[in-house]
């Protein structure tokens, strides 16, 4: 056992992590910009990350079986420079949101990404969310878009906090690997789109032609909807598009449509 291992319940590290994880803890994460990133898919990006915005690494808690994993998982250089706080396995138990935890707790800071920073990035393929209300759907959106080649996603207001545990866990990791856009109202991002000159599609249930013949542009947003109520009407649209679908089912969960629709753009 490290001779620096926390093994008070009452810890200060104890009571902030606890505070971000309970009841307000929206609030918390949004005033304090921290969150928490639990397991070791998530941690092994928190080490790694890929743009200069990325949430950035305050301490990682582990026990002695969470260190074990990651000196398995981890470059000993990248690990030796991580600020570590080594913990009981009692104090993990105390801080940590899943039944079984992994024993590895990352807490990080976010930095606010704007629509001038993924500007400057020169995005080109970017995914827009209009009041999502699922983290599970959120984080799930945030993977799909990294891994099929998109440059940016941008939630609007009134959209699930992305930094909830339930989102980070779902995105895997991804959050340390494309930018992430909030509280962005659909009026801005068209005004955004219309003067950066990119090609805009919605997804609706009530769109016209599908996504699949829709005319192809180097610079794209696409446009997704409440997973209950859809889209509003929208103006100054390129394109409002459906999925083509042979079965039965009315429509499609906005991960699984988020996913055709990327496929579409970013990788076809």
């Amino acid at each position: 056992m490290p001779n620096n291992q926390i093994t008070s319940l009452q810890s200060p590290h104890v009571v902030r992590v606890k505070a971000l994880l309970g009841s307000r803890g929206k609030k918390i994460r949004a005033t304090e910009r921290e969150f928490i990133a639990d397991g070791i898919q998530s941690v092994r990006e928190v080490l790694s990350p890929s743009f200069e915005d990325a949430p950035a690494l305050i301490h990682l808690y582990v026990t002695e079986k969470g260190y074990a994993k990651l000196e398995v998982e981890i470059d000993a250089a990248i690990l030796e420079g991580a600020p570590i706080v080594h913990v009981s396995d009692a104090v993990m138990d105390e801080m940590a949101e899943t039944e079984s935890p992994q024993g590895i707790l990352a807490l990080c800071k976010f930095t606010e990404i704007t629509l001038y920073k993924i500007k400057q990035r020169q995005a080109k393929k970017i995914a827009y969310f209009w009041e999502i209300q699922d983290p599970g759907n959120c984080g799930t959106v945030i993977r799909t878009a990294e891994a099929l080649g998109f440059d940016a996603v941008i939630f609007s207001k009134n959209s699930v906090d992305v930094y909830s545990p339930k989102t980070v866990r779902a995105t895997v990791g991804a959050l340390w690997h494309i930018p992430v856009v909030e509280n962005i109202e659909v009026e801005e991002l068209i005004e955004y789109a219309t003067s950066e000159d990119f090609y805009t599609i919605a997804l609706a249930g009530d769109g016209v032609g599908s996504i699949i013949d829709v005319a192809k542009s180097e610079k794209t947003i696409l446009i997704f909807g409440n997973e209950a109520r859809g889209l509003p009407e929208i103006t100054g649209l390129s394109a409002r598009v459906s999925i083509p679908m042979k079965g039965k089912s009315e429509s499609l969960n906005v991960a699984s449509a988020a996913a055709i629709a990327m496929f579409e753009v970013g990788i076809r």
